[in-house]
This record gives structure tokens, C-alpha cells and sequence, in this order.
């Protein structure tokens, strides 16, 4: 059987192309798709993103706050360790963490007999995830994490406490200049997946009831290290 819907489409497209009065395939066109992508144009700012910085790492705080998340703030990545643990004891849950590979976390791992961080992809029996966010857009207080062995996105969904360190030098104030620094990072070998997080997971679909951890962690925990 003949694929109607395909035939459609390329009608469709064809329509288009003629009305344009162009075949799609010309060189000068394929160059400019190229330019683009290579520099790709800002899109409008919002003016709460571009205050003063001390000012864009309150408003992130605030907006992560405000979304139901929990923040922290720790001097540098050698607080950490008692940062992490404090948390722990505040909610009430066990010294047992899985994080991924990320370089940031080594301080961690230093010091086995107060904390077990555990490596890899989220199991089921997991109750936190720790992940690395590389940026954070200050103007929705959303965090940017990027999958791959140092941060695999299972820890993202899987256990239902999810905490996550961001260095303070990371908070940007758009989005636009968090996927310029996904660039400066990657280059042209992108990771799979970016994942942009605002808050714990919840959703109002039954009775608009708010239920949280409904398709992912029901409680999150930021850790904003740096002075």
C-alpha cells in the first residue's frame, strides 16, 4: 500500500517551495543553513536576565526556591562532603548516594566511611541521585545537565531524592547563554541528551491536585558551591 501520507507531505512541501520560487537544494542556500548553525543568532534576552550578577545568583536561587526545590550554598567543593551529609540527616536518609564519574565528586569518594557514593546509572534501590548541572539560567532558575558516564540521566528520573551541585561561576543569566556554554564545551560532539530541570517533579493532571515525584524525583536539592 502506498504511503498517502508521505505523498501528501511532499505535495505539501513542494507547494511551498514553489511559492517561494526556489528548489531547496541551491548551494547558497545550504551555506546559509550552515552559517547558522556555526553562529547561531541570540533570540530577545528578557531584561531579568541581564541584571548584575550578584544579583542573577540570587533571583536563581529565588526561582529554584519558589519552584519547591531546596538550595544550598557552600563556600567551595571541599564543603561539600559536610554539605551533602547535613542534608542527609535533615531528611532523614541514609549516607548512600549514587553519582556518576564527574570529576567533581572526587572529594566525595575521598572519604568512604562517612559517606557511600555509589557509581553509575541509577538502580531502582536507589533513594538519591547526585548530578553535576554545567550551567544554570538564572532567569527561570533551571538547571542544565548534559548525560554521558559523568552524569547519567537515570539519576535525573530514577531515585526520588535528586541532589545537584552547580558551581556558582556556572549560573548564567539566559538560556541562550547556557546553550553558548554547552558549545564552548562540546563543540560539535553534543551529548545525547540535555536535560533542563526547575524544580522536583510534580503534576496537577488528576482533579488538578498537585502530586509530587509523579515522573521523577519528588524532592530536589541544590548545592550552589563557590563564593
Amino acid at each position: 500500500m502506498a504511503d498517502k501520507s508521505g505523498d501528501a507531505r511532499e505535495e505539501v512541501l513542494s507547494r511551498v517551495l514553489a511559492k517561494l520560487g526556489v528548489r531547496g537544494d541551491e548551494p547558497g542556500r545550504r551555506g546559509l543553513v550552515q552559517s547558522r548553525l556555526r553562529t547561531p543568532r541570540a533570540n530577545l534576552i528578557p531584561e531579568r536576565a541581564q541584571k548584575p550578577r550578584p544579583e542573577l545568583i540570587k533571583q536563581f536561587q529565588a526561582m529554584l526556591d519558589k519552584s519547591g526545590a531546596k538550595t544550598i550554598r557552600v563556600r567551595s567543593l571541599k564543603a561539600l562532603p559536610e554539605a551533602i551529609m547535613s542534608a542527609l540527616r535533615d531528611g532523614n536518609l541514609p549516607f548512600r548516594i549514587r553519582g556518576g564519574e564527574d570529576a567533581i565528586f572526587e572529594g566525595l569518594r575521598a572519604e568512604p566511611n562517612a559517606l557511600e557514593v555509589l557509581s553509575g546509572p541509577a538502580e531502582a534501590a536507589d533513594a538519591i541521585g547526585l548530578s553535576h548541572a554545567f550551567a544554570g539560567a538564572s532567569e527561570t532558575g533551571t538547571l542544565f545537565l548534559a548525560s554521558g558516564h559523568e552524569n547519567p540521566s537515570t539519576l535525573n528520573f530514577l531515585p526520588e531524592h535528586h541532589f545537584v551541585v552547580i558551581l556558582v561561576g556556572d549560573i548564567a543569566g539566559s538560556y541562550e547563554d547556557c546553550w553558548s556554554k554547552l558549545r564552548s564545551i562540546y563543540g560539535k560532539a553534543l551529548p545525547r541528551t540535555v536535560n533542563l530541570i526547575s524544580g522536583p517533579s510534580r503534576t496537577a493532571d488528576i482533579e488538578q491536585t498537585i502530586v509530587m515525584g509523579a515522573h521523577g524525583p519528588k524532592n530536589l536539592v541544590v548545592f550552589i558551591a563557590g563564593a
